[in-house]
């Protein structure tokens, strides 16, 4: 067994994501060098922090990726996420780093390679990996996530698996309104991740708004979501049941301004917001 590396200062961030607002996105604790961390080093920080998500930025493996990033929650590594990407890549350029190519930089993770740009504002966006899993839910399942959200199964306007490395159930309500009015039972829905999604009248500022619950050991509505907004955004552009360009609002209910913004383009969804650094320094790990 390889020894544990002695804990040394390395350079830290935390990043507030998809929010023009500081302190109205979702935070990021990025750990900038982590070369020589163990897995268990990695998760025990992660859940140190209780964050939502804990980043650990390592040297590419492959010769087509600018950096590695492994991404925690306070209970186990996940293969993708959104504002874990975002934030990652956004402190990995505050600090210097310099993509191989001109105006895309490139993501190692553990569920592949993912593309980010920065718009002329350097406005990040990445590009929505593929769905490893992709169609209807099952009925019972359905009566679950109905139950949960409390609401009949008719307000479930339609429904589909959008796992992306999170398995998420998307579910698709007449309304945002009706989205701002739930008030999740945990319980009834029990080990589903639940994102859900409604049109804002027209001329409102936002096209969508989005809510997520995670019914795992930890409960909880997450402030914005990426990987969520990704997978539905392939899902509703694909359908035709949103515009190729929108914006979704996301962590209004947490008292949160979280805004992402999806465009769709050349055979890619981008998924974007704005990034800001909130804390910089050295954590001894």
């Amino acid at each position: 067994m390889t020894p544990e590396t002695p804990a040394s200062d390395r350079p830290f961030a935390q990043i507030d994501v998809f929010s023009s607002e500081a302190f109205g996105g979702n935070p990021l604790a990025v750990v900038l060098e982590s070369s020589g961390l163990s897995t268990a080093r990695m998760q025990q920080f992660a859940n140190w922090t209780n964050l939502a998500e804990t980043t650990f930025l390592l040297p590419p493996t492959d010769p087509q990726a600018d950096y590695r990033v492994r991404i925690f929650t306070p209970t186990e590594e996940l293969p993708f996420a959104g504002h874990p990407t975002l934030g990652s890549a956004h402190a990995w350029l505050e600090a210097g780093g310099k993509p191989r190519q001109e105006g895309i930089l490139v993501q190692e993770s553990v569920a592949g390679l993912v593309r980010i740009k920065a718009d002329d504002a350097g406005l990040l966006a990445f590009a929505a990996p593929e769905l490893t899993r992709f169609g209807p839910v099952a009925r019972d399942v359905l009566d679950r996530v109905a139950a949960g959200l409390g609401l009949p199964r008719e307000a479930l306007k339609d429904a589909a698996w959008l796992v992306n490395g999170p398995e998420w159930i998307g579910v698709l309500l007449e309304s945002a309104a009706q989205v701002l009015a739930i008030r999740p039972d945990y319980p009834a829905m029990a080990g589903l991740a639940v994102g859900v999604i409604g049109p804002h009248p027209g001329g409102a500022a936002s096209e969508f708004e989005v809510r997520t619950f995670i019914s795992d050991e930890l409960p909880c509505e997450d402030p914005v979501t990426g990987s969520f907004n990704a997978g539905a955004a392939q899902w509703l552009i694909g359908s035709g049941r949103a515009p190729s360009t929108y914006t979704a609002a996301q962590g209004t209910v947490l008292g949160r301004t979280g805004r992402v913004q999806v465009e769709a383009d050349s055979g890619d969804i981008w998924v974007g917001g704005e990034s800001r650094t909130l804390i910089s320094g050295t954590i001894r790990i």
